[in-house]
């Protein structure tokens, strides 16, 4: 009879403890995090960089990433990378040997459609991409 009122005392002072505390979760969408230096986010492929090699496919232990040929482009293509089956280990980036794989900070990936978290650099080749871009510039 007399651990009732033990566990009650109890529950209270864990009570009181935690009212008074600052509270340990962040408010995410209204606060953004801290980034901490070294995290592997979202990839970034520097296409001017990028050889087409296969390296990075070759090296992934996930199979994240597959080489798409494009024409007018030598080597085995373009990377395209699935954030789906990425295990964000970047064996990709140590395995580049020009460094066109980095990480960038970037770290809000969620998407409705698994076709979403695919990264495909392939439109950025394009000429009227390029055309695109060179006509924004210029204004």
């Amino acid at each position: 009879m007399r651990i009732f009122p033990a566990l009650i005392a109890d529950a209270l002072r864990t009570l009181l403890r935690s009212a008074l505390r600052k509270p340990v979760t962040e408010r995410y969408p209204e606060e953004k995090p801290k980034i901490p230096e070294g995290f592997r986010g979202r990839h970034m492929v520097e296409l001017d960089k990028c050889v087409g090699c296969g390296l990075c496919a070759r090296d992934c232990p996930a199979g994240a990433i597959k080489m798409v040929k494009v024409p007018g482009r030598k080597g085995l293509g373009v990377p395209v990378i699935d954030l789906g089956r990425c295990i964000f280990c970047f064996q990709c980036a140590e395995s580049c040997p020009k460094g066109a794989i980095k990480p960038t900070r970037i770290y809000s990936m969620s998407a409705y459609d698994p076709g979403d978290l695919v990264l495909d650099f392939r439109p950025l080749l394009l000429p009227s991409a390029k055309k695109g871009q060179d006509e924004l510039g210029g204004q």
